[in-house]
């Protein structure tokens, strides 16, 4: 039976693929192949869910091939219906060998996976703040090849493409080229580019491709540089061990400062008139939670009372702040939060479900948290949860990819 029991289609807004160490590499054009160095996995913190990689740590190529060995096994496979919440990382049926997804994808019950990388958001972000675009545009494309080639297996994994937008004048050709591959998103940094708003109307041309062919644009955690100052974890005191029992990963401190950037980059938007201009531009933020998203949306309330008087921009709006949140952006919660509380404050169409497959922060009953914080909601709140929030984020479009 598969893990997805409710009696609902459930698409998953958040899932993954776990990267192996020369994957970005072998999707990079020549000229920048050997500016990408391989991963190195620090720590070792998403590989202690492997024994089979941490017995074999200084022959990584060794390690993943033996690994890869182990999931073909008829033993793997045999229990992996059984296992499917609880092998994680690069255990996970479907982690790292494409062809394999499809059947995780039957024994979670999902109807698709809106799918993103694991280790690479954090450096496509930094590449695009360095200065150079050639090798930012050529780790992005790199990065697409790869992602829509896994995804390629299976028309219910939907592929998230990197689009840097660095580069005022070469954003709209980096949109074009992903939405020809096919992008089920388009991935930007959650943060300020490097030398503009994100909010400049030279962008206008990215929104409206994506508004035109009804893809969203989403944000995902990792995409925003360095959270917070790390001075705030010179407290003369251990330092915690995060999810995976090591130092790399996020903590309660780390945790509080998940949804700053995020927030300021989608207020610039709002304020600034983007979604106004574009009012069929879907956006997504994930795996950035949204218990934050209430009072929030309370803030730019208050920003426009305030300021309205005397901006322009704000007077030009037709709109409430939050009754754009409402119309055009999707949050997922963690499983963590109230996700009944955050529907009593900010509505229903904000809110969508999450596996974060196969992570372990996503957990190993994410619905049945879900269903708990749920409980004095109606069917009409969980369908929205669980499918037509997230089919909205796609543009209405999931009935015909899905069927393609």
């Amino acid at each position: 039976m598969a893990y997805n029991s409710t009696g609902l289609v459930v698409h998953d807004a958040d899932a993954h693929i776990m990267e192996t160490p020369t994957w970005l590499a072998e999707y990079a054009d020549p000229q920048i192949r050997e500016r990408i160095d391989a991963l190195t996995y620090p720590g070792g913190n998403e590989l202690q869910q492997s024994a089979v990689l941490t017995e074999d740590r200084d022959d990584l190529s060794r390690g993943f091939d033996r690994l890869a060995s182990q999931h073909a096994s008829e033993d793997y496979i045999a229990a992996e219906a059984d296992e499917i919440m609880t092998r994680k990382n690069f255990a996970a049926t479907g982690s790292f060998i494409a062809h394999d997804r499809p059947r995780a994808l039957d024994h979670l019950g999902f109807a698709s996976q809106l799918v993103f990388n694991t280790f690479h958001n954090t450096r496509l972000r930094d590449w695009e703040h360095a200065g150079d675009i050639t090798m930012a545009e050529g780790a992005a494309r790199a990065h697409n090849r790869g992602m829509a080639e896994f995804c390629s297996v299976d028309r219910r994994l939907l592929s998230t493409l990197y689009v840097p937008l660095a580069d005022l004048e070469r954003a709209p050709a980096l949109a074009a080229e992903a939405l020809d591959m096919g992008a089920g998103a388009l991935l930007i940094a959650s943060g300020c580019p490097p030398n503009h708003s994100p909010s400049h109307v030279a962008l206008d041309a990215v929104w409206a491709q994506a508004a035109e062919a009804r893809v969203p644009v989403v944000f995902h955690v990792g995409g925003t540089g360095e959270l917070l100052d790390p001075h705030y974890f010179d407290n003369g005191l251990p330092v915690p061990p995060d999810f995976h029992g090591g130092e790399e990963n996020f903590r309660s401190v780390d945790y509080m400062a998940i949804p700053v950037q995020p927030a300021q980059t989608l207020a610039t938007m709002i304020f600034d008139g983007v979604f106004e201009r574009f009012p069929d531009l879907q956006v997504g933020v994930i795996e950035q939670g949204a218990v934050w998203v209430p009072s929030w949306m309370r803030q730019m309330e208050s920003a426009v009372e305030a300021f309205g008087r005397h901006e322009e921009r704000l007077q030009r709006l037709s709109l409430r702040p939050s009754d754009y949140v409402r119309r055009q952006m999707k949050f997922t919660p963690y499983p963590t939060e109230d996700v009944g509380w955050v529907v009593d404050q900010a509505g229903a169409e904000v809110v969508m479900f999450s596996s974060d497959y196969p992570h372990v922060e996503g957990g190993r009953r994410p619905i049945e948290r879900f269903e708990r914080s749920l409980a004095n909601c109606g069917d009409e709140v969980r369908q929205r949860f669980y499918h037509d929030n997230f089919d909205e984020l796609m543009g209405g479009r999931l009935g015909a990819l899905l069927a393609a």
